[in-house]
């Protein structure tokens, strides 16, 4: 712990960088290239053992859930929403696919700066904030990796078929 503040000091400023860091990595997400956010990238592609996505609904029921979850696109100029599918068209669909990209990165952004909060933080506290962002992030990254692989089952089955 670099810095030592007061246990309110401490309440407000997890707060408020948990706030900032949420904000500015989507924000950045939004900003960078569609290139960089490849569906059958190392991070992104889907593998063998997801099952076309079916892993996630056995082990985490994410169907009953995942329509709770906030879609942040909407914060965003360049955002694009994701909470339902507006079209089977094959180019909104691959784009849809590649915004899943960018969606899971933000999360995986979001959840390696907790790393940060061990500069003001109690090492107890910095454990404590590894675990809010496992628990804030692991439900969207689910979601993501869980439409990514549906999709992509939805995207191929159209494109075989021309």
């Amino acid at each position: 712990m670099l810095v030592e503040l007061s246990p309110l000091m401490l309440v407000v400023t997890d707060f408020v960088a948990w706030f900032v860091i949420h904000m500015a990595v989507a924000w950045a997400g939004t900003q960078l290239p569609d290139r960089l956010f490849r569906p059958d990238g190392f991070v992104c592609r889907i593998r063998p053992w997801e099952d076309g996505g079916r892993v996630y609904e056995r082990l985490f029921r994410v169907s009953a859930w995942k329509d709770r979850l906030p879609d942040g696109a909407a914060l965003f100029k360049k955002g694009f929403p994701k909470k339902n599918l507006l079209s089977r068209d094959p180019e909104y669909l691959a784009r849809f696919l590649r915004e899943t990209c960018r969606g899971e990165w933000v999360h995986w952004a979001a959840f390696w700066c907790a790393g940060l909060f061990f500069l003001w933080n109690p090492w107890y506290l910095g454990v404590g904030m590894f675990l809010y962002a496992a628990l804030a992030n692991a439900p969207p990254i689910i979601t993501q990796r869980h439409n990514r692989a549906r999709m992509a089952r939805l995207l191929s089955r159209m494109t075989s078929h021309r």
